[in-house]
């Protein structure tokens, strides 16, 4: 199959997580795997980003890991990845991760998916990486998250048209389907945050 591009995915790197979370994450990599998209993620060894390095490997696909340096020294890197990145930082490895990407998945998580989905959308509203975002809201993971950025759009803390800057789905199939269809569409850019 041809290659279509680079989609990143966040993710949770707890082993401590329910199968429900880990079998939508091993599906969304084999359906991106079958779609022709490559994998691009924190390169764990654990948790979600595991489970969506398996799906893609296991549907023939290619899964990329970026990770610090000190992430490798500590072993904590998953080595069945078709490729690994070293970085420097964790900044580092965001911003690789946002330059080789065309879109971006978010899988539940803690602290640091948060932290880099909140990056990512930020970025969108700057302009500084206009890709499209889904959040994959499996079991409602991610339902109190939207609802406080929609609460920031009501108290004028984001404009109404930043409604735009993520995406819900239900399940991994209509998390792709948002991306294929944002990729493709016409759209007018979304409105600066200025």
């Amino acid at each position: 199959m041809e290659k279509k591009g680079n989609i990143c995915v966040f993710g949770a790197s707890s082993r401590n997580i329910g199968q429900a979370y880990i079998t939508a994450a091993y599906q969304l990599g084999s359906i991106m795997a079958k779609r022709g998209w490559c994998c691009l993620n924190g390169a764990g060894s654990e948790g979600l980003m595991r489970a969506v390095s398996d799906g893609v490997l296991d549907a023939g696909g290619e899964a990329i890991g970026v990770i610090p340096q000190f992430m490798i020294d500590n072993g904590w890197h998953y080595d069945r990845l078709s490729s690994i990145i070293a970085t420097e930082t964790m900044h580092d490895r965001k911003h690789t991760l946002a330059q080789m990407s065309q879109a971006v998945i978010a899988l539940p998580g803690g602290c640091g998916t948060m932290e880099e989905l909140l990056e990512a959308i930020t970025w969108r509203q700057l302009n500084l990486a206009p890709k499209p975002i889904v959040l994959l809201n499996t079991l409602g993971y991610y339902n109190h998250l939207e609802s406080m950025l929609v609460t920031a759009i009501e108290h004028g803390f984001m404009k109404a048209s930043h409604r735009r800057l993520w995406r819900m789905a239900k399940d991994p199939v209509q998390a792709l389907d948002i991306i294929e269809q944002e990729l493709a569409s016409e759209d007018a850019p979304i409105e600066s945050k200025y």
